[in-house]
């Protein structure tokens, strides 16, 4: 009831920074519009994200994360209902006040193949099916954004645009890719970026000032600075990241040394997807990091079927409860809820990767 009441009166906001993107982009703007409920917020009430003026209260909102979600092959069929293409699990994304995932494929039927091993576009009606399971916002940083070349990025912002829907982590421009997505529920200013630590053809996809493309961790300072600017403008900083070693359930050097950089820049929650298997998380000094969501609605086979939610309850910048949600990645690429002896298996399995992750597993002190 809290998640409902906050869309509907964000529905009517939506409406204004809509047209008002949508506009931006006749005229020749250089990154997504703003699209959403979400709106770009002034200065954050202080340094350190307090609560804002309209309640001296702690504010406390429910965060839910998936990993990489894809309608092509066996799931493409799932969008002649949208509606219904998440099955089961789309219930624990509808309980959360803000749902993200990562959309790992091009929204368009144009452009030309990349010289790369898979590719991987869907229809518009992409944008319905997410919206229909409660996902308020995905991030495009990935290496399947570009599949189909410059062509197919434009054409996924623009269908985004279209369909009112906000993207995040790739633009027509380096200051439309690193921009985030701004969001606000019962007052409380999230701002959310996406980022992409994948090397393939990273060198040729990254945004710059005069071309498009996604947002590179490879670009350090243009990262580092892009949280700072957010964490200004924002109580709670996210960092949805496309990174890691396909089939390791540990983090790379590369991805504690880049996590350990956004913590510094002042992220207060870092997650993310790539490798197809369920990495873990723990604490960061004062970060929330969760390194690997695996894979969530997935086109074909993969290192593993793992896959899950995870929950988050924050308090002002402050993540005081967390929880996984376990699910399979079923015969027809969605994920369905685990139960039982495979439910406690996955946990089990998370329970082993956190040993790996460098992360503590309690916040600190």
């Amino acid at each position: 009831m809290i998640r409902r009441t906050a869309r509907t009166w964000l529905a009517a906001l939506t409406a204004v920074v809509v047209g008002v993107g949508l506009a931006g982009c006749a005229a020749g703007s250089t990154g997504p519009a703003p699209v959403g409920r979400g709106a770009t917020p002034g200065p954050a009430s202080s340094a350190t994200g307090t609560a804002t003026p309209e309640s001296s209260a702690p504010v406390e909102v429910r965060l839910a994360f998936a990993g990489d979600v894809h309608f092509t092959g066996r799931t493409l069929g799932l969008l002649d209902d949208p509606e219904t293409a998440f099955g089961a699990i789309a219930s624990t994304l509808r309980e959360a006040d803000v749902a993200l995932v990562n959309l790992e494929t091009a929204v368009t039927d144009r452009g030309a193949p990349q010289p790369k091993t898979y590719h991987f576009r869907a229809p518009k009606t992409a944008f319905a099916a997410l919206r229909a399971a409660g996902v308020d916002a995905a991030s495009i940083a990935n290496n399947h954004i570009l599949d189909y070349g410059r062509q197919g990025l434009f054409d996924t912002l623009d269908a985004a645009a279209e369909a009112r829907y906000p993207v995040f982590g790739a633009g027509r421009d380096a200051d439309g890719a690193y921009a985030p997505w701004f969001t606000s529920v019962r007052g409380l200013r999230i701002a959310v970026l996406g980022m992409s630590q994948v090397h393939d053809l990273a060198g040729s996809w990254r945004a710059t000032d005069t071309r498009a493309g996604v947002a590179m961790a490879f670009d350090p300072a243009r990262a580092t600075a892009a949280v700072r600017s957010a964490r200004e403008r924002a109580d709670l900083v996210i960092v949805f990241m496309h990174w890691g070693v396909e089939g390791s359930s540990c983090p790379s050097g590369e991805m504690r040394t880049f996590a350990a950089r956004l913590s510094e820049a002042g992220a207060d929650i870092v997650v993310g997807a790539h490798a197809h298997t369920l990495l873990a998380g723990g604490w960061l000094g004062q970060t929330y990091v969760h390194y690997g969501l695996g894979n969530f609605l997935w086109y074909g086979t993969s290192h593993s079927t793992d896959s899950g939610v995870l929950t988050l309850v924050v308090r002002d910048r402050t993540v005081v409860a967390s929880r996984f949600v376990p699910a399979t990645v079923s015969g027809s690429g969605q994920p369905v809820p685990a139960t039982g002896v495979g439910k406690q298996r996955i946990l089990d399995k998370l329970a082993t990767a956190q040993r790996c992750t460098g992360l503590a597993a309690k916040r600190p002190g």
